[in-house]
């Protein structure tokens, strides 16, 4: 009996403890980028067209971007957004040769002057 009791008391002893850790550590603002995508001069992700050969453009380039081994991940996480054959690629990537690659696929499926960049340059994180 003694030793279930100890038991319940450190149970009920850790929990309190991730409680109190978990209730300490809130942001005091939530992560949201509302304001941003509310910006209707530049198209959103959610403003991609469903037709059928807008689909097929965004799907060719993510196809060519994601197949690239050489493209860290936030070139491969970049925003394809298609509206009537026009493509905008939005997003960070890690460096120069990154945003020309990724430029020079997506206008090789939907052509030179179909293509609109807006990709930034990422400053790599120090450690």
């Amino acid at each position: 009996m003694k030793r279930f009791l100890n038991f319940v008391l450190v149970c009920s002893l850790g929990f309190c403890v991730s409680l109190s850790a978990q209730t300490s550590s809130r942001q005091t603002t939530p992560p949201d980028n509302t304001k941003v995508n509310k910006d209707q001069r530049q198209p959103t992700a959610d403003q991609q067209k469903q037709d059928r050969p807008d689909r097929d453009i965004t799907r060719d380039i993510r196809r060519s971007i994601t197949n690239d081994k050489t493209l860290s991940t936030y070139a491969k996480n970049i925003k394809i957004i298609t509206q009537n054959g026009n493509v905008t690629l939005r997003g960070p990537v890690r460096s120069e040769e990154e945003k020309k690659s990724v430029e020079a696929k997506a206008n090789e499926v939907a052509g030179a002057n179909h293509v609109k960049s807006e990709l930034d340059i990422a400053a790599k994180k120090t450690r």
